[in-house]
């Protein structure tokens, strides 16, 4: 039975145009025009993406088992296999496009690409385009929402320092990516931990790995990262490194984000994702990926808190 928006988290830097080198990796989606729900919802599709026959997405392939890359270079993972369902209810190719995390809003911003697929919250911030004072630093953008996932804490097998919560970070050094919605949790806790007396250390890292490999490093006790990717990195190693800790914090949904005035595409987005749910594809999409906890029941646009 499909569940409720779990949550997971990330946002960005300055974008960079993207490099000559960058990896562009052709999902397996074909060409489904000629069936009528298909043909119908190709003809809403915005007139760039007809005339190429191909919706380019952007994802930071360093995030298993949501996005990542095989040893080819192929992506990977629960947007690719779902990138790919689309793609054939639309009846366009789907190319993904390997792109650092803090670069994936301002390059959807400055037309890189169709659509950011790649773990990413929908955010109240990244929507209003806000910096978490409130301040309008970009244009922002719209999201249709496909996932739940919660924040998750992971921690060295055994849990040596017996941590259950947030509040359990006082004192402690916590690792985390930078920019993620994660980070903005951590950096409330450590308000909530100053106050009270029993500083915490905040080790923001560059990339998710980063922080676990602070974590097996002895230079955090946690780390804080997405549900589906603190339930993986418990598994590998025959699960001797890491285990999962704690119940699932504040679940939110993921979302594609598309550019504000892209509202065409958004739409179109929204109906071909209600129609893969409703086949039965998603379904086994999330079921090969393990990520059935996180299952929506129909896609929704903006509504992430």
């Amino acid at each position: 039975m499909h569940g409720t928006f779990l949550p997971i988290g990330r946002l960005a830097r300055p974008f960079a145009a993207l490099a000559a080198g960058s990896l562009l990796i052709t999902g397996c989606a074909s060409g489904g025009g000629s069936k009528d729900p298909a043909a119908a919802l190709h003809g809403r599709l915005p007139s760039s993406v007809k005339s190429a026959g191909v919706l380019k997405i952007a994802s930071d392939l360093s995030y298993t088992p949501v996005d990542f890359k095989d040893g080819n270079g192929t992506a990977m993972g629960l947007d690719a296999d779902l990138a790919a369902e689309l793609g054939k209810v639309l009846g366009v190719k789907i190319q993904i496009v390997d792109t650092p995390f803090e670069k994936l809003i301002p390059g959807l911003q400055q037309k890189g690409y169709d659509a950011v697929m790649s773990a990413l919250t929908d955010s109240r911030n990244r929507r209003d385009g806000t910096d978490d004072t409130g301040k309008v630093t970009n244009p922002g953008v719209d999201f249709v929402d496909y996932f739940i996932a919660g924040s998750s804490i992971l921690v060295r097998k055994g849990n040596p320092k017996g941590i259950r919560g947030l509040d359990d970070f006082c004192g402690q050094r916590v690792a985390v990516q930078r920019g993620t919605t994660q980070a903005e949790i951590v950096a409330r806790q450590a308000t909530a931990c100053e106050r009270g007396g029993h500083p915490m250390t905040t080790v923001l890292t560059e990339t998710d790995a980063d922080a676990r490999d602070r974590l097996s490093g002895n230079q955090a006790v946690v780390d804080l990262t997405d549900y589906p990717v603190a339930a993986e990195a418990a598994k590998h190693d025959g699960g001797s490194m890491f285990e999962v800790t704690g119940s699932q914090l504040q679940p939110e949904p993921y979302g594609i984000a598309v550019a504000k005035e892209n509202a065409q595409l958004r739409d179109t987005l929204a109906k071909a994702l209600d129609q893969v749910i409703r086949s039965g594809a998603y379904d086994t999409v999330l079921g090969r990926w393990g990520l059935t906890a996180g299952a929506a029941q129909n896609a929704v646009v903006n509504g992430g808190f």
